[in-house]
C-alpha cells in the first residue's frame, strides 16, 4: 500500500535560527495533532540539514531532504553537495528535478537521471519531479511531456529501484502564480502518470508508487485535492513556511 506523503519545499528561505524554530514548531504540532500514519518530509536549505534531522528523530514519522545533489560522488565541485554528503547529515529523502532547478539551471533529464542514480546508490528517496509549462498545457501536449521526463529521468531503473522513488506531479504554470490545477485537472494527471508507470512496468508497481501534487497546495484546497484517487499527498511550497498552514495540510489525512 502506498504512502500518503506532505513534503515541505523551504526553497532558499529562512536563515538557520528561523528555520530550527519553524522545524520544531512542525516537530511539536504533529507529535501533538497528527494521528494517522502519513509522512511529513521537510526539505530544507543545507545550512539546517543536520540539526533539523536531529530533532526529527523524535517522531516516527517526520523525516528532512535536501533540494539538490551534484551527479559525481566527489571532486573539485565548489559549492555542490554530493549525495554521500546530504546522507550524512541524516537526510532521508532529496528533491530532484524541480522545475525551478530544470528552469533557471538548466538541467535536463538525462543531468537527472545521473543525480537519480547517485541519490539511490547513497541510500536516498528521490522525490522525482516532473510537470508542464504553460505553453506545454495550452498546447495539449502536456501528456507528451510529462511521459518523457519519465522516461529519459527515471525509466532507466528496474522495477525494484524505482519502487524507492516518489513523484510530484507540477503543473508549472501553478506555481507561485496563485493558479491551481482544479481537482479534475490534477487527477487526470495522476492517473495518467500512473498508467504510464503500469505500462513500463506493471500495475503493483504502479499502485506501490506515491505521486503528489505540487502546485500551489494549500489548507484551503488541500482536502479536496488529496481525496482524489491518485493522488497522495503534497509537494508544498510557500505553505510549508508556516507551520499552521503546513499542519493543517498534513492533518487532511487524519479523517
Amino acid at each position: 500500500m502506498r504512502k500518503n506523503i506532505v513534503a515541505g519545499n523551504w526553497k532558499m528561505n529562512l536563515d538557520f535560527e528561523k528555520g530550527i524554530s519553524l522545524f520544531s514548531e512542525i516537530v511539536n504540532m504533529v507529535k501533538d495533532e497528527v494521528v494517522g500514519d502519513q509522512q511529513v518530509v521537510v526539505c530544507s536549505p543545507a545550512i539546517h540539514l543536520s540539526s533539523i534531522a536531529k530533532l526529527s528523530a523524535a517522531v516516527r514519522n517526520v523525516s528532512v531532504g535536501g533540494q539538490n545533489i551534484h551527479q559525481a560522488e566527489s571532486g573539485a565541485f565548489t559549492g555542490e553537495l554530493s549525495a554521500s554528503q546530504v546522507k550524512s547529515t541524516g537526510a532521508e529523502y532529496i528533491i530532484l528535478g524541480h522545475s525551478e532547478r530544470r528552469a533557471y539551471f538548466g538541467e535536463t533529464d538525462a543531468l537527472l537521471a545521473e543525480k537519480v542514480d547517485a541519490a539511490l546508490a547513497n541510500g536516498l528517496i528521490p522525490v522525482f519531479c516532473i510537470g508542464e509549462t504553460k505553453a506545454e498545457r495550452e498546447s495539449g501536449k502536456f501528456f507528451d511531456i510529462i511521459e518523457s521526463q519519465l522516461t529519459d529521468g527515471i525509466f532507466h531503473l528496474g522495477a525494484d529501484a524505482f519502487s524507492t522513488i516518489v513523484l510530484a506531479y507540477e503543473p508549472v504554470w501553478a506555481i507561485g502564480t496563485g493558479l491551481t490545477a482544479s481537482p479534475e485537472q490534477a487527477q487526470e494527471v495522476h492517473a495518467f502518470i500512473r498508467k504510464t508507470i503500469a505500462d513500463k512496468y506493471d500495475q503493483h508497481v504502479a499502485e506501490s508508487t506515491s505521486i503528489l501534487y505540487g502546485g500551489s497546495c494549500n489548507p484551503g484546497n488541500a482536502k479536496e485535492l488529496f481525496s482524489q484517487t491518485d493522488i497522495d499527498g503534497g509537494l508544498i511550497g510557500g505553505a510549508s513556511l508556516k507551520s499552521r498552514d503546513f499542519l493543517d495540510i498534513v492533518k487532511v489525512f487524519n479523517s
